[in-house]
């Protein structure tokens, strides 16, 4: 239910850019705790100091009340973004990636320097703790693998840990704290949004854990597993089913075993699904359609399209069933979704507003985007 609901009310707001999306390694705070950003703007917003003259050292892209933001430390971003891309940009794309980069690296270096002086930086115990989480899927060699495939070190991954958590707790004093949602607040959300709780049919919770017998279908499962033929997609479908059925964790198992690029990283969760549209596949819905939430289906195969010959198999699982209908607001979970939805929202109004007051108080100079301006032609 609170999925759906969530999904329904998504109408309603507008999500945040994330303060982190160009870190080396991706550790993303939770969803009420990111910094909304502006996505990319005029260069002439970049410059807080009209007229300064370029720094005797050109390694120095910007100063935030003195403190020096290096042009190595954008390029480190930029080689990670610009690897993950199709194709490489061209020299004005590239630019502009840089300027984008840049302007969140003084977005960072002001909140880090607030939290000094509030008091509330990370303390290496809390991002040791941190590490030790996320190493837990892998054996030393294979995590220190996946860090050397995307480019990056131990000490990237510590860095954006700690600016992360610095950030969480600067946000939490200043911004979480002094948010209020009152029961007028509720009322009249669901006043003007009650069409978004009305089902028109009713919809279908569901997670799956899919496994191909493609070799050469990318994974991004936490194992980096992959079957390479019919006969191994059929072995290990049947051993994560077993796995399931003998208590094993469904979301745990997807995430390290399910090829399903869309799913996987969500623990299978594929949100809710229109009674509808699950129809249209038969065999899926004639074995959903016998479960209770909580259960899981027999292993389906996923047929190809005109051979009908196995292309993978899947194990479904029912998490919930939405009926069709309005959901009256004296359902407390129809309360509890739209007093997070109003908190998030606010936050992240008062999240986007705080930066721009910080950045305001700072000494901000930006060279590079002096530099572009000044070698235009």
């Amino acid at each position: 239910m609170e999925n759906r609901l969530n999904v329904m009310m998504q109408k309603s707001f507008s999500s945040s850019s994330d303060v982190f999306s160009c870190g080396a390694y991706r550790v993303a705070p939770r969803r009420t705790h990111k910094i909304g950003l502006a996505a990319m703007t005029s260069v002439f917003v970049l410059i807080a100091l009209a007229g300064c003259s370029r720094t005797p050292n050109p390694d120095v892209w910007a100063t935030v009340n003195g403190h020096p933001i290096m042009k190595s430390e954008v390029d480190k971003y930029y080689q990670t973004k610009v690897n993950s891309m199709q194709q490489q940009p061209t020299a004005d794309e590239a630019a502009m990636l840089k300027l984008d980069i840049l302007h969140q690296r003084i977005d960072e270096e002001v909140i880090r320097q607030q939290a000094e002086k509030l008091h509330l930086v990370a303390t290496d115990a809390e991002v040791d703790a941190k590490i030790a989480q996320l190493k837990a899927p892998y054996t030393d060699q294979q995590f220190d693998a996946k860090l050397k495939s995307q480019g990056i070190t131990l000490e990237d991954v510590r860095r954006d840990f700690w600016l992360n958590m610095t950030t969480e707790k600067v946000i939490n004093k200043e911004i979480e704290s002094k948010i209020n949602i009152t029961d007028d607040d509720v009322n009249n959300f669901y006043n003007l949004h009650k069409t978004d709780f009305n089902l028109i049919e009713p919809e279908y919770h569901l997670a799956r854990i899919i496994v191909t017998s493609s070799p050469d279908q990318q994974v991004k499962n936490l194992q980096n597993s992959k079957a390479r033929n019919d006969a191994e997609a059929r072995k290990e479908i049947q051993t994560l089913h077993n796995q399931l059925e003998t208590g094993g964790n469904f979301a745990t198992l997807a995430m390290n075993y399910s090829e399903d690029p869309n799913t996987s990283s969500s623990g299978g969760d594929m949100g809710f699904i229109p009674e509808s549209q699950l129809k249209s596949d038969p065999a899926v819905f004639g074995a959903v359609s016998k479960l209770q939430p909580g259960q899981i289906t027999p292993v389906l195969p996923i047929l190809e399209t005109g051979s009908k010959q196995p292309a993978g198999y899947m194990i479904c699982k029912l998490i919930a069933i939405e009926p069709a209908g309005q959901h009256p607001l004296s359902d407390p979970r129809v309360q509890q979704m739209i007093r997070q939805q109003l908190h998030d929202s606010r936050s992240r109004l008062l999240q986007g507003a705080y930066q721009e007051v910080l950045r305001d108080k700072a000494r901000i100079v930006n060279y590079f985007a002096e530099d572009i301006l000044k070698n235009a032609h």
